[in-house]
């Protein structure tokens, strides 16, 4: 059975500057594990804004936010920044992966900062999701020397190591070529269809969005297709 992963309820945001400005509009709809969504829309509708509530990093906002059953409203920022590290993987459009780290201690990074799992521990672990991506053999490497669909994988890998139940992505291919753009969209079909990851991914690429099992259309603050 399908369990809401992450549950948005009647979210509103204003930005107030000179004028208040109704940014997002009675935005209400929720994630099941194992979706593969894409929320698109024009630059400017909200996209962007929308992911930074639903990532819990702005809690300025109307609304609720339920993400593993859990409202978010209350939650201090040091509890909101466990729930991050522990429940939500992220994946952007610029892969900022540390140089002076090998890929191995890259992908390790979250998990160490989580402290759930001892060391070596971890380190097994980030091979086993290295392996999924076929990029084991590059673990003792530095990220420099890597090119940009490998330091790609590279991320995503890191954003799995706390097994979180929900993946964010934020144009994950808008910096990669045609070629590795695609090699990364099958990399997160696999992730849904054969491990049930759930992905929440914020694209302008339309070949992208149709691929995946859901749109999420957003113009002007509001939803107009989910």
């Amino acid at each position: 059975m399908s369990t809401k992963v992450l549950e948005a309820i009647h979210i509103n945001k204003y930005f107030h500057t000179e004028q208040t400005q109704h940014v997002l509009k009675d935005i209400t709809f929720s994630i099941n594990t194992g979706d593969f969504t894409a929320v698109i829309g024009k630059s400017g509708c909200g996209k962007s804004t929308l992911l930074y509530i639903l990532s819990t990093m702005d809690t300025d906002y109307e609304g609720d936010l339920l993400i593993d059953g859990q409202a978010m409203r209350m939650k201090s920022e040091l509890e909101l920044a466990r729930v991050r590290n522990e429940k939500i993987g992220f994946v952007f459009q610029f892969h900022y992966l540390l140089n002076e780290f090998s890929v191995l201690r890259n992908v390790m990074v979250p998990g160490l900062k989580l402290g759930k799992y001892p060391e070596k521990e971890l380190e097994h672990r980030a091979m086993e999701k290295l392996k999924i991506f076929g990029i084991e053999n590059q673990a003792l490497k530095k990220p420099n020397q890597l090119s940009g669909g490998e330091k790609q994988r590279v991320a995503i890998a890191r954003a799995l190591i706390n097994d979180p139940i929900l993946i964010m992505g934020d144009e994950p291919t808008g910096n990669l070529d045609k070629k590795n753009g695609e090699i990364v969209f099958d990399l997160f079909k696999k992730l849904a269809s054969e491990y049930h990851q759930t992905l929440l991914i914020v694209t302008h690429d339309q070949e992208f969005a149709k691929a995946t099992d859901r749109i999420i259309e957003m113009e002007d603050g509001r939803i107009l297709t989910s």
